[in-house]
Formats: structure tokens, sequence, C-alpha cells
């Protein structure tokens, strides 16, 4: 694989990427009048000229300079910001070492039936920030740690509030903070929790939520998503409409499994907490299954001395979350890619291996039933976050742009502790519908 063809393999590009909302009017017209005055010094140099030639070519100098500074300070910001770039230094490749680079390893992007895609643009991204930063800052459980983190929490909130869903369903509440994050969103509608502990049980050791208008199936009365008669269930609650319900999964199973429980069950609106990037996680994700060579971004090289090999050894030093060839093909490259050729479920305690036939049947699958598929980009930039966690090479460019600092900081990003966004992992909404 050559190193030109990475670029290739990213995700599309977003029909909107939001530029210039909370623009700082201010600073744009500083930047004006340094451009203004770099303009009033060469008018000045022509009239000391005087020959029409000279001042046209002093004139043309100071243009191409005025642009290259303006096209490239952006880029100073964001490499400056951060401890990890100045340790590369400034002109250091991203996709060889530590730079962000989003996308340049690819983003197997699941493709759907018809081509159909989320209504919501980068410029509500942007606004639900806005409004969701004090509303997370009032979350009753500070640190989640071992559940969702800023990023998939954002998410959660800004899916359901904008399907505006009459019954939500989550599949793995832990100490309750998804629960919470769901009434946010909705704060009069009905939600369903299935848990294999109450999160109740959780307050004896410290902060937990429990809902006053949930029906939880927990504890000793905790059903499997895949076991609970939902016929009955939807008509207890007076729901006719499933495309009216949004259901969560944080629990850790095979997500093809759930993909399947729920379609059979008739619902549409999906949310998976933990979609899986390729060679990590403990469970079987859509992500995996979609890492496909005739798919956009998917498909890998798993020779030692390929590009891709590479330029995976050496991210693998600053990204917890990286993984190398070997990690993801296993050793020789017997295996297909995936968690080393395996179906993971259950928090990896049940592990099947799946020929790549099979693996490539289940992405055909997938196809068949997807309407919409959409991962969550990270909130903002590992040079504003400080995260450390994902590959940024595997992802989608964030909402908020490296160096963007005076847009992350007026969102009040800033008075969060940096330990919240170090969860990320590629949350998706999909939306599905039977085979025809």
């Amino acid at each position: 694989m050559q190193e030109t063809g990475l670029s290739a393999r990213r995700s599309p590009a977003a029909t909107d990427t939001g530029e210039g909302f909370f623009d700082d009017v201010a600073a744009d017209e500083s930047k004006t009048r340094k451009q203004s005055t770099l303009a009033a010094r060469a008018a000045r140099q022509c009239a000391r000229i005087g020959p029409a030639g000279q001042c046209a070519a002093v004139s043309l100098f100071f243009v191409i300079i005025v642009a290259s500074l303006a096209s490239r300070s952006r880029d100073i910001v964001c490499i400056g910001s951060d401890p990890l770039y100045r340790t590369t230094g400034l002109f250091s490749s991203p996709a060889d070492g530590v730079g962000s680079d989003f996308g340049s390893l690819g983003v197997p992007w699941c493709r759907s039936k018809h081509g159909k895609t989320v209504e919501w643009t980068s410029k509500d991204l942007l606004k639900g920030l806005e409004e969701f930063v004090p509303i997370y800052e009032t979350r009753p459980i500070k640190n989640n740690m071992y559940g969702m983190g800023f990023d998939h929490s954002f998410g959660l909130w800004f899916i359901t509030r904008w399907l505006k869903p009459d019954l939500m369903i989550e599949s793995g509440a832990f100490k309750g903070h998804s629960t919470w994050v769901l009434r946010q969103a909705m704060p009069d509608k009905p939600i369903i929790s299935l848990s294999p502990r109450h999160p109740e049980k959780y307050l004896k050791k410290g902060p937990a939520y429990v809902d006053g208008n949930c029906t939880y199936y927990a504890g000793k009365d905790f059903v499997d998503f895949g076991s609970m008669d939902w016929a009955s269930v939807m008509k207890r609650h007076g729901i006719q409409d499933l495309s009216r319900v949004v259901v969560f999964f944080d629990d850790h199973q095979n997500e093809l499994k759930r993909l399947k429980q729920a379609l059979k069950a008739g619902f549409h609106n999906l949310v998976f907490e933990d979609n899986y990037d390729t060679g990590t996680g403990d469970h079987y994700s859509l992500r995996q299954i979609c890492d496909q060579f005739y798919i956009r971004g998917g498909g890998h090289s798993c020779f030692g001395d390929s590009d891709e090999a590479r330029i995976r050894a050496k991210r693998k030093k600053f990204w917890e979350k990286a993984v190398n060839i070997e990690e993801l093909c296993g050793k020789g490259g017997e295996a297909w890619w995936g968690v080393r050729g395996h179906t993971r479920d259950d928090f990896n305690h049940s592990n099947k291996a799946i020929s790549y036939a099979e693996h490539f049947q289940n992405s055909r699958f997938m196809e068949s039933v997807l309407d919409v598929y959409w991962e969550l980009p990270p909130v903002a930039g590992p040079s504003l976050t400080h995260q450390t966690r994902y590959d940024p090479a595997r992802v989608s460019e964030p909402i908020i742009e490296d160096g963007r600092y005076g847009l992350f900081q007026r969102l009040g990003l800033t008075r969060l502790e940096a330990s919240v966004f170090n969860g990320y992992t590629e949350m998706v909404y999909v939306q599905i519908s039977p085979p025809k």
C-alpha cells in the first residue's frame, strides 16, 4: 500500500463544516488590520521605487507572504499548543508520528442501503455542545470511571434530543450515568433499563443515579435484551410506532447479535456506545464488521514491511488505542483483521473464531439492513483535550478542530477535567429496517 493511498481511505468529508460558528470577530478584525498594515507598507515601498513593474513585483511578494501566513496560522497554533506535537518538531509528518491527521489510516464507514445520512450538521453539533456543557457539569456521578466520558455523554444526549422518542431503552446501566443523560435529553418520557446489577447497589460505595420514571429489569429481575417480550412491553407503554423508540446499547455484547435482536423486535433507532475500532475492544463491533476492502476506509495490508505497518508502529508509541500490524493481523498475517479473527462477546468471556468468509458475509448483511450509519466524531482535537487514548488517524475530523482554543474555551470545555475526554470509542447511531 502506498502512502499516497492512505489519505484516499478517509471517510467522506462532512457536508457542513460549521466554519465561522462562534468565530471571534475581534480576532478576525485584528488579523485584517495586520494584513492591511503590510499592504500599506507595500504601497509606500512602491511610491519610493517608482516604476510600475517594480511596484507590482513588491505588491505580489507581500500578497504571497500574507496568504501563506494566513493559510498556515491555524496549523502552527495546533501543533505548538500540545506537548506531543512539540516533541516531534513543527514539520514532522502527522501520518508517521503523532500529529492528528484525522482519518489518514482509514475510517471504515458502513454503507447504507440508499446512501441516506443524518439530518443534523456540524453547526447543529456545535450548538448542542453550547447547551450540553452546563448540563454535564451538573451530573451526579462526577468520576464515572469505566463508564461514559464527555464525548459519548454528549453524543447520546444530542442524538436522543434530536430524535425526540416516546420511549428510551438502555441495555447496560452501570451506575446510572447513561440513564441520567437520557433523562436530560427527554425529561418527561419513560425509560426502560436492563442491567445485570441494579444501579442502586452502587449507592453504597459512592454516587449513582436511579430514575423515578424508569422501569428497571435489573438485579434479581434482570432480563437480557434478546429474551425480552418486547411486543408485550410496547403494549404496556402504549407504543404503536416503534420508530418512536431509541435503544441504547452499552452492554459489551456482540453488536451484530444485538442488531439482529433489535431488528427482530421491530426497532429502528439504535445507538452503540462502544463501537470499537478494528483490533481493539472486548466485543465484535459494527465498525470491525465494516472494515472491508470494498468499503471506503476499510481493509488492511498485513505485510510487516508495508507502509501501513511502518506508520502504525510509530503511532503506537503515542496513542494508547493505536494498533500495530501484529496485533491487527496476528503473527505472520494468518488471521483476517478484526480481533485476531474472532467475534468477541460478553465482555470477551466468549471468543469465537470465524472465517474471513463469514466476516465478509456479516458486512453484506449489515448493508442489507442499514438505512443510516453515523459515527459520533470526537468533540475536539487532542491538542485541546489532551487525550492520548484513541488514534486520530482512525477517526473522523473532530467537531472542534485542533488549534481552535478560543471556541473550545467559549463553549466552556476548558472547565472540564482532561480525564473526561479520554473515553472516546467511536459511538455510532444506526437506523435499521428489514432487508428487501
